[in-house]
């Protein structure tokens, strides 16, 4: 299908400020059809390179060189390999090492046994370290240094650059210079590495002194040793401080952990969120000074604590604190599934994943705005983060729709709020699907099952209103020539879908651990990927033979001695098993062998072209390099791309957990604080007492909430945040758990493209050389069901498919909702009322939505109809919310009223359905009339053109 594009001379949606970016030549000309135009061709479109380096500049990384990149690599794909087995083993497992003596030193397996809160220290400490080496302490655009840097030239003009002051104090200032700045982003400072080994001495402390840590526990952090006997060298130097002798090591290292993990997110997420999570640590030593008796402040009154409990509670302590639920929940789920995402990714999935979307929709109206939006539903599935995802995604995708007749500012919208919409997509949900797990003691497979729902609305209102948009444009498909077969891309990637497959499989058929899930779908991904590697017409028999001697020796090996052949080589054999346990045992280990089979086929052929796999550009860059500097020709070996395909993925999946790590250390100082201090049933009390009783205002007291705290800062820190202050009071008025915290997780989504701190969208408007801010308010506008929906699920639950139970009278009030069974969905009496017909009108009231944003639907809408359709989405959406609403306010006056809440509601979704159907039936009417009174040889013109267009799609 060839790209047309609107010839009509119709006005321009007001919302898209008429700026159009047709290409050079307008409308007409070749380039912006897209006929004939590739990808990689087109004003404005980024390299992966660019798109690299746009990361790097709005996350503020360092683009490393030499020993300092070796370094990041080796501490990234070490803590890829510490997670790894965590995920295997859980926290008892073995290291294998050759059993080797020599010289009286003797080698062995290396048996080891963690506590929960020493891996979650170890995990913190990886990621501090990569941190220190990743982002710079300042760059020297910060107001400190901007100030710091005025006091030179000031001494300067005062006493003259010869004066032995201004020389001293330009001294000073270069040697600041040196030990603090990183202008460039190129070096790691004197700075950086005091951090790091303060970090690693954190380390170390939580893995050789644990016994005095959990003596603490008892006695308090004061009855540890003090620093001079733990380090005794120290004692002439330190041994007459005051101040050292006073504390303990143990309380130093709390001390330095703490302000280690606030200089991180300093560094990671900015400035805001550390001053956030500061005032907290300041609020939990000096709150007891608010009086009780201040009217509602006083509620904040909590009881005195010391340094010393503060900081045990903060760093010593794994169900409060840094180390607490979100960290734990890192360490068990949130690392492994990044780890998945970044395998899937190396792999070459996500580009086939974006050519499957246009394979799917490229050739439909706006076409290459809907492949867009598949696209980053599919990516979300692999990434957490809106700013990448939108960069690497929407660096091929933005260009296209540009060059189809979108504006710059629409076509970034249209990605950045797409690209958001991944964090509510599950599986994975942005990380913050596991947070909900751990914090509401609810399986994965219910977590999954109650957001489907909801993210399907979502990225179908953005569908609607990109069709919509692209009717009123008159915005076709892109060109046969930039889409391929769907069928054969199928067939050529088909494998790429097996490892999303298994990982739904064993979440939710075989209710597996989100851990040991994780664990064996990646397992089976690298598999799949050297198996695919060294499949070829010329080594397929040599493959298959190799992987039938492999499982028959093991085979074979577990008949005779019961282990498989590497226990019987080592000699650990002994009573052989039955043959149907045999072949039990071997099925346990296919992938393992298969991944061997693949590696040998591969070793015995390093020249082998593999024709069904195109691994992420980076494996070969990478593989090139090592080749130029070790004067090899690697770059063309498959078994050492297959190698670099396993350590890069770790080193990228290490980088991109960095900042969540961070996050959610640093998140969970909060709900510590509001723990250790007793502010919790306080802060409910005062949630409730400004709200006045009203669901509706506080439901919007906690969308504000969300979407401010969340500008700028990851999902996940939003969510810790706000489920540990705003969570109880949403449930005390009536709202399921799991409906509470699902409202809360959209709206912190929202934050990343809502102005002025829009970074999803301001991400994509470096793509798209577009308005940064135009492009954040229409991103929000794209996503305004996104902003409904929560409303909906809140006042009806069953649109997330909650049921309140029986006996919920008799249940605790987080307990009195579950997740709908086939039994339930059977009773039509309920899932015809509560489930069907809000689903439905939840749908319905997006299209009314996009008729109202994009004003359009078979043709203009004037602003009566407009209106209508904002009233009726509202009505099918969220009824609830006009109805509570207006009681809300008839009780301000003393006027109760009591309405069966069920039959309330399909009323008002009936009058939203009567009032859509008419509008839409005489927006129709309206188009066929400008079609009956088109001029000229019976073409239709102006907008009745468009709804020609929209009539063949």
């Amino acid at each position: 299908m060839t790209t047309t594009h609107r010839t009509d001379g119709g006005t321009d949606d007001p919302n898209d400020d008429g700026s159009r970016d047709p290409g050079p030549g307008g409308p007409d000309a070749p380039d912006a059809s897209g006929a004939g135009a590739s990808p990689g061709d087109g004003d404005g479109e980024l390299s992966r390179e660019e798109a690299d380096e746009l990361i790097e500049e709005i996350e503020r990384r360092r683009s490393l060189q030499g020993t300092a990149a070796v370094a990041v690599a080796a501490v990234g794909i070490l803590f890829s390999i510490f997670q790894l087995f965590l995920a295997a083993r859980s926290f008892t497992f073995t290291v294998w090492l050759p059993t080797v003596e020599f010289a009286g030193i003797s080698l062995a397996p290396w048996q080891v046994s963690l506590q929960l809160l020493q891996a979650n220290a170890i995990h913190v400490a990886f990621a501090l370290v990569l941190t220190f080496l990743l982002f710079p302490g300042s760059m020297g655009d910060g107001i400190v240094s901007r100030n710091l840097g005025r006091i030179v030239p000031a001494i300067s003009r005062q006493f003259g650059e010869s004066n032995p002051l201004t020389r001293l104090a330009t001294s000073v200032r270069s040697a600041f210079r040196w030990a603090f700045l990183d202008p460039d982003r190129e070096r790691v400072t004197p700075f950086d590495l005091l951090c790091i080994a303060a970090a690693i001495l954190s380390a170390l402390y939580f893995l050789t002194e644990f016994s005095e840590i959990q003596n603490m526990r008892v006695f308090g952090i004061d009855s540890g040793r003090p620093v001079t006997e733990v380090f005794a060298f120290l004692q002439p130097l330190l041994g007459g401080v005051p101040f050292v002798s006073e504390y303990s090591y143990a309380m130093i290292l709390g001390v330095t952990g703490v302000l280690l993990v606030l200089e991180a997110t300093r560094r990671t997420l900015g400035l805001p969120l550390m001053i956030i999570v500061a005032t907290f640590i300041v609020y939990a030593r000096w709150g007891y000074l608010i009086s009780s008796g201040t009217p509602f402040l006083g509620l904040l009154a909590i009881p005195e604590l010391t340094w010393p409990d503060i900081v045990q509670n903060l760093w010593y302590n794994t169900e409060n604190g840094v180390f607490g639920i979100p960290v734990t929940v890192s360490v068990s789920f949130i690392y492994i599934f990044i780890l998945f995402g970044s395998f899937l990714e190396m792999s070459g999935a996500g580009q086939w994943f974006i050519d499957l979307a246009y394979a799917l929709t490229g050739g439909r109206k706006g076409g290459p705005a809907k492949a867009s939006i598949l696209a980053s539903g599919f990516m979300g599935t692999i990434s957490g983060s809106s700013i990448a995802n939108t960069v690497t995604t929407g660096a091929f995708t933005i260009p296209l729709m540009k060059r189809s007749g979108y504006s710059p500012e629409f076509s970034g919208a249209v990605e950045s709020s797409a690209s958001s919409g991944g964090q509510i997509l599950p599986p994975v949900m942005g990380a913050a699907a596991f947070l909900m797990v751990q914090y509401t003691a609810t399986p994965f497979a219910d977590i999954i099952i109650l957001s489907t729902i909801p993210a399907i609305v979502f990225f179908f209102g953005v569908w609607v209103m990109v069709h919509l948009k692209a009717v009123e444009e008159g915005i076709g498909g892109v060109s046969d020539e930039d889409t391929v077969s769907f069928w054969s891309h199928l067939q050529r990637g088909w494998f790429y879908l097996v490892p999303i497959g298994l990982l739904l499989y064993y979440l939710i058929i075989e209710r597996l651990s989100v851990s040991r899930s994780a664990w064996f779908t990646l397992v089976a991904l690298v598999a799949l990927i050297a198996f695919i590697a060294a499949y070829s017409e010329e080594t397929r028999v040599r493959l298959f033979g190799i992987l039938a001697a492999i499982v028959g020796l093991n085979l074979a090996s577990h008949v005779l001695a019961g282990v498989p052949l590497t226990g019987l080589v080592t000699g650990s054999g002994g009573a052989g098993l039955p043959i149907a346990d045999a072949v039990s045992a071997v099925s346990a280990g296919i992938e393992w062998y298969v991944m061997l089979a693949g590696a040998l086929t591969l070793l015995s052929k390093p020249d082998l072209d593999a024709t069904l796999l195109e691994l992420n550009p980076t494996i070969q860059d990478t593989a090139t390099d090592l080749g130029e500097r070790t004067d090899r020709d690697l770059g063309d070996s498959q078994p050492f791309k297959l190698g670099t395909f396993v350590v890069k993925s770790m080193d990228e999946g290490a980088r991109t957990a960095v900042p969540v790590v961070i996050a959610v250390a640093a998140a969970g100082i909060i709900p510590g604080v509001i723990s250790v201090s007793g502010l919790g049933p306080n802060l409910t009390s005062l949630l409730l007492a400004l709200s006045g009783g009203s669901k509706v205002i506080m439901l919007l007291v906690t969308a504000v909430a969300s979407i401010i705290l969340g500008m700028g800062m990851p999902t996940t820190v939003t969510y810790i945040i706000l489920i540990s202050m705003l969570a109880t009071p949403l449930v005390q008025f009536g709202i399921p758990l799991l409906a509470a915290h699902l409202y809360i997780l959209y709206f912190g989504v929202i934050a990343d493209i809502t102005p002025p701190v829009a970074v999803a969208a301001y991400a994509a408007s470096g793509v798209a050389k577009s308005d940064p801010f135009q492009t954040g308010v229409k991103a929000f506008s794209l996503s305004l069901n996104k902003a409904i929906v929560p409303f909906a699920f809140v006042f009806v639950p069953g649109i997330v498919l909650l049921r309140r139970k029986e006996n919920a009278a008799e249940l605790a009030i987080r307990e009195q909702y579950r997740v709908v069974n086939f039994a339930d969905l059977a009773d039509l009496s309920y899932s015809v009322p509560e489930i069907l017909i809000p689903v439905v009108g939840v749908f319905l009231g997006v299209i009314a939505l996009g008729a109202t944003v994009i004003g359009t639907l078979y043709t203009r809408v004037d602003r009566l109809g407009r209106t209508v359709f904002a009233f009726s989405s509202l009505l099918l959406m969220a009824p609830g919310m006009l109805s509570e609403s207006v009681f809300d306010v008839l009780g301000l006056f003393g006027v109760s009223v009591s309405v069966n809440a069920l039959l309330l509601d399909l009323a008002l979704r009936a009058v939203g359905f009567v009032l859509f159907a008419l509008f839409a039936l005489r927006n129709r009417r309206t188009s066929e009339g400008e079609g009956d009174g088109a001029v000229g040889a019976g073409e239709p013109t102006g907008s009745a053109a468009v709804a020609a267009d929209s009539e063949s799609t």
